[in-house]
């Protein structure tokens, strides 16, 4: 057991009528998730999988990953490759960083969704007058220009999915975009 979650209640049941975070920063509900993905391939019962079957494992949550990316979460975890086996402890500390930024990228798209009323996988300067409206935000036409123009990194005047994500994942935090290559 990695000393991250010595003395954790991952393997115990959900209490009753909680959504309450877990020690890692998930709710109840990714932790069920992950414990199935894990049990199937945990077919002995032993906590834990074989290495080989990680790849697998992540893919039933949904995760695409790559045998370099699976070998520097080794690194990370001061674990040797060669250990044969990964244990249900171990599989949560590899897989939770992407199950926290999933459930944030889908809860932005869903916002993103509500904008995007006419289907078009865009949010128009009409959508974003109307939410501002249905918001009771008094924007000018100008204002509401502007947000559409510092966010449409493309130029084509709409505001698209990865747009809108950016500029979300921006408020969250401001060192994601340090990077930038409009900063300097």
């Amino acid at each position: 057991m990695s000393k991250k979650f010595a003395g954790s209640s991952a393997l115990s049941p959900p209490k009753r009528g909680r959504a309450a975070k877990t020690k890692q920063g998930l709710d109840d509900e990714s932790m069920e998730e992950i414990k199935e993905a894990f049990n199937l391939f945990d077919t002995e019962g032993k906590s834990i999988i074989d290495v080989r079957e990680l790849k697998a494992a992540f893919r039933a949550l949904g995760f695409q990953v790559k045998k370099a990316e699976i070998r520097q979460m080794f690194v990370d975890m001061d674990k040797d490759l060669a250990s044969a086996s990964i244990t249900f402890d171990e599989f949560v500390e590899m897989v939770t960083p992407r199950m926290l930024s999933r459930d944030s990228r889908e809860e932005i798209l869903k916002v993103f969704a509500l904008f995007d009323d006419d289907n078009t996988g865009a949010i128009s300067f009409k959508n974003l007058k109307r939410v501002a409206n249905e918001l009771g935000e008094n924007l000018t036409d100008e204002e509401l220009q502007e947000m559409i123009d510092e966010a449409d990194r493309d130029g084509d005047g709409v505001i698209n999915e990865e747009e809108f994500y950016r500029v979300m994942r921006k408020r969250e935090n401001p060192l994601d975009e340090i990077d930038s290559d409009d900063d300097f």
